[in-house]
């Protein structure tokens, strides 16, 4: 139906989380419309998100350099710890705004049964940032309510039993099993002010 070149566009679009045969096809053939120079920067754009984007070597949040944005800033509250599941979960919380503090990216939840434990993922990490700075710390687990999140939960909170670091996590008017991403910023931002500490 479509001529070749097309259609292979076709499939490399459809390899985008979300984006369907339809969605693929619309996109495919809205490119066709686009100026030579747009074009020319779409591919730019692309190329530098998969060459430049790495791993914050604090954090694991997602950068261009080798520190993120967040760690950097030294107006956020050092001693204030967001611990999310992937670089997706700390997009979401920045665009509410109403976080003030930093964050770390687990880049994944303990699931034994998919073989992934503790020692692969950035866990130990959290525990280094957190050395010598136990006094007023907090660590907010916004992890999704799964049994992986819930495991990971646990986990992190047992860490830190003995180490005088309130850890807190996000108040449950988040619907089972939603990934932080989805949510929106109102729903975000009362989460964060309703959280609770893990007894």
């Amino acid at each position: 139906m479509y001529p070749e070149v097309l259609n292979d566009t076709i499939s490399s679009l459809k390899k985008i989380p979300g984006i369907g045969e339809k969605s693929a096809e619309r996109y495919a053939l809205s490119l066709v419309e686009l100026s030579d120079e747009d074009i020319a920067n779409f591919v730019t754009n692309i190329k530098s998100c998969k060459e430049k984007l790495q791993k914050c070597t604090i954090c694991g949040h997602l950068t261009d350099s080798e520190v993120c944005s967040v760690c950097s800033d030294s107006n956020r509250v050092d001693n204030l710890i967001c611990v999310v599941e992937d670089y997706k979960s700390a997009f979401g919380f920045e665009k509410s705004g109403s976080f003030n503090g930093k964050y770390h990216v687990l880049n994944g939840l303990i699931s034994p049964i998919d073989g992934i434990y503790p020692e692969d993922i950035n866990i130990s990490s959290l525990v280094e940032r957190l050395n010598g700075k136990e006094k007023d710390a907090e660590v907010i687990l916004a992890l999704k309510p799964s049994i992986e999140g819930e495991t990971t939960t646990l986990y992190i909170k047992k860490i830190f039993e003995n180490k005088n670091i309130k850890v807190s996590r996000l108040s449950y008017g988040i619907p089972m099993g939603v990934d932080i991403d989805y949510l929106d910023s109102i729903t975000l931002d009362r989460a964060l002010l309703d959280r609770k500490e893990i007894s």
